[in-house]
Order: C-alpha cells, then sequence, then structure tokens
C-alpha cells in the first residue's frame, strides 16, 4: 500500500469514528480525545489529519446534511409529481434514510438546541421551501379548496413530525408494545403508506 493510500484510509477511519461520536454526543459534548478512541488512533495522528474538532465537525455536517437536503430539494422541486405524490415520496425516503442513519433526527436535534444559528446556515431550509414548486401547488390546492389549512408550515411541521418522531421517541415506541428491532422496522414500513392518507385527511378537515 502507498503513502497516498494510506493516508485516504486513515483519513476515511478518522471520519467514520468522528460521524459515530457526533451522532452519538453532539458537538458540545464530544471531545477529541473520544474520536480517537473511537477509530484506534492515538491523539496526535487525529490532529496531524485533522486539525480541531470544529474543521471535523464541520466535514461530517456537511457530509450528513448535504444528502439530506439535496434530496428534499430535488422532490420539491420535481414538476412531474403532484402534491399527493411528493408527500408519499417524502414519507418513502426519508423513513428508509433515517432507517439506516438512525443517529441523525437525534444529531440533528441537538445542534438545533446547542447551535440553531449555525445549523439553519447549513441548512438553507427558507429557499428550498419557499422558492419550491411544492409551494405552488400547496397554494393551488389551497385556493381550489382541496387543503382547507392555509399555512405551508402546518403541512410541513406535520409531515416532518409524522416521519422524524417515531425514530426520535424510539425506545418509547419499542418499550410501550415490547417491540423488538425486526417489529419496529416493520411498524416504519407501515407508515410509509399511512403517512399520506394522514396528512390528506388531516389537511381535508373543515
Amino acid at each position: 500500500m502507498n503513502a497516498s493510500a494510506k493516508d485516504s484510509t486513515t483519513e476515511e477511519k478518522i471520519k467514520i469514528a468522528a460521524k459515530t461520536v457526533f451522532y452519538k454526543k453532539g458537538f458540545a459534548a464530544t471531545r477529541t480525545r473520544d474520536i480517537a478512541e473511537e477509530a484506534g488512533l492515538n491523539l496526535a495522528l487525529l490532529n496531524y489529519y485533522f486539525r480541531s474538532k470544529a474543521k471535523l465537525f464541520e466535514i461530517i455536517m456537511a457530509e450528513t446534511l448535504s444528502g439530506f437536503v439535496n434530496s428534499m430539494k430535488v422532490i420539491l422541486n420535481d414538476e412531474k409529481t403532484s402534491l399527493e405524490e411528493k408527500v408519499k415520496v417524502i414519507a418513502e425516503r426519508y423513513i428508509d434514510f433515517i432507517s439506516a442513519e438512525p443517529e441523525i433526527p437525534t444529531f440533528i436535534l441537538t445542534e438545533v438546541r446547542n447551535n440553531p444559528e449555525g445549523l439553519l446556515k447549513r441548512l438553507p431550509i427558507k429557499e428550498i421551501v419557499n422558492e419550491s414548486v411544492f409551494i405552488k401547488q400547496f397554494q393551488e390546492a389551497v385556493q381550489n379548496k382541496k387543503i382547507t389549512e392555509p399555512n405551508p408550515l402546518h403541512f410541513m411541521m406535520n409531515l416532518i413530525g409524522l416521519v422524524v418522531f417515531p425514530f426520535v421517541a424510539k425506545p418509547i415506541v419499542m418499550g410501550s408494545r415490547n417491540l423488538d428491532s425486526a417489529q419496529f422496522h416493520d411498524l416504519m414500513q407501515e407508515r410509509k403508506k399511512k403517512i399520506p392518507i394522514w396528512i390528506t385527511m388531516m389537511f381535508a378537515a373543515v
């Protein structure tokens, strides 16, 4: 193995360890030493690759959120899908996304609490939502009286809440019915079909 390949492997090992620790503890509670221990490396080597915890966190945040945000942007701006279809795609895609990366909701919530300004700078939510095809379709649905609630924020909060909350409250959800991991997974798969129905009923109600 040549030096460049070795360096690349070590750097990736550090990033994987940092992702694991940051997801569990958030930025404030994580020590550089925690990451080094998770990676099985000495602290000096970690500092050689990444000069500070803040720099490493920036990289992990960018990689974690870029896929989340870019995927949402594509969904909301798809002119070929209806509002109802967008709800279905969001429910399906993000339940699968969080199932694969279960620490992400807690990670984001931790940063919302500890550093909301910094998180908002990394997540251009305002631009993604307000300038989207989704908003135009929502407004048209309100005008056509297909949706009785005129505020799109209620629509988005309810949709995101229905997708994300079960993962945040996973220990409580599982404990309430003595579910194992496989049963919880099946429950989330059921929600893919139920969430679009609930959203439609919710905003068609008078």
